[in-house]
């Protein structure tokens, strides 16, 4: 069932009636204007410009080094590409932790310099208070729970997070106070499915799952892993939807291969 396939724009209230619907939503990363543009074409609801830009853009081990800037840099390069998915764009680590005035300040830099649609920010109640500055300005906010590679540092690890029962209490406590502050949807990564489809179930807003289960109102993932981009990466909820690690090599080989033997250009690729 679908209740979008008219809309020409998704937006956060469009993404609450899918939510009502029954309808899932789907959701893919992108960090420029060439890929955000087949993306949208293809009829993405949401396309996350995330930080995962430092792992798979930037080469760096973890989400932490990449800057305002940089965030900002790829939002409105996907911007300018889409007219029909909602953007949403990653608050990089250490522009909203600690300090709600920063979280503000960053927040209206991002919307105004990449003319993004809402900002995504990880963690509950140790955030409240800087997404309330944010949604005070007006700004949508995406909300974040379960595994939050920003605090990789803190966990020490990847793994399934919220198994024990206090840490599953205080999510399901943390996604209430974020529905209370007035986010819009949330993201849980890398957590039980049951207990990701209890969230599901005891919040009115729209629930994203990435290694969430089955049980939540859409899913997400990274736009290089779903495309097989990379293969040193493999989670369980990975599913690879196309090898274009192996394609794009076959196609970097064979122009190598021309050009060293005259084979490119021939007669007809010249003027």
């Amino acid at each position: 069932m679908s209740v979008h396939k008219d809309y020409k724009k998704i937006t956060t209230k469009r993404l609450f009636d899918m939510k009502q619907a029954g309808e899932k939503i789907a959701m893919l990363t992108a960090y420029d204007y060439t890929m955000a543009k087949i993306l949208d074409a293809a009829g993405i609801d949401i396309i996350l410009v995330g930080d995962s830009a430092s792992n798979v853009m930037a080469g760096h081990e973890t989400t932490l080094p990449i800057t305002l800037d940089q965030m900002i840099y790829h939002a409105g390069s996907v911007i300018r590409a889409v007219d029909r998915a909602l953007v949403v764009v990653d608050m990089p680590f250490g522009t909203y932790q600690g300090n709600s005035k920063k979280a503000l300040e960053s927040a209206i830099k991002i919307m105004k310099e990449s003319g993004g649609h809402a900002v995504k920010l990880e963690g509950g109640e140790e955030i409240a208070e800087s997404i309330s500055r944010i949604l005070s300005a007006g700004i949508p906010v995406m909300g974040h729970l379960g595994l939050t590679p920003q605090s990789i540092y803190k966990f020490g690890t990847y793994t399934v997070r919220a198994k024990e029962e206090k840490e599953a209490e205080k999510l399901l406590k943390d996604a209430q106070l974020l529905e209370d502050l007035g986010v819009f949807a949330l993201v849980l990564e890398k957590i039980p499915a049951s207990l990701a489809q209890k969230v599901a179930e005891s919040v009115r807003i729209p629930v994203i799952g990435i290694g969430a289960g089955a049980g939540v109102d859409g899913q997400v993932l990274v736009m290089h892993d779903m495309l097989g981009m990379s293969k040193d990466f493999s989670p369980r909820f990975l599913r690879r939807y196309a090898d274009l690690h192996s394609i794009m090599s076959q196609a970097f080989q064979q122009y190598i291969s021309d050009v060293k033997s005259l084979d490119f250009p021939n007669e007809k690729e010249q003027y």
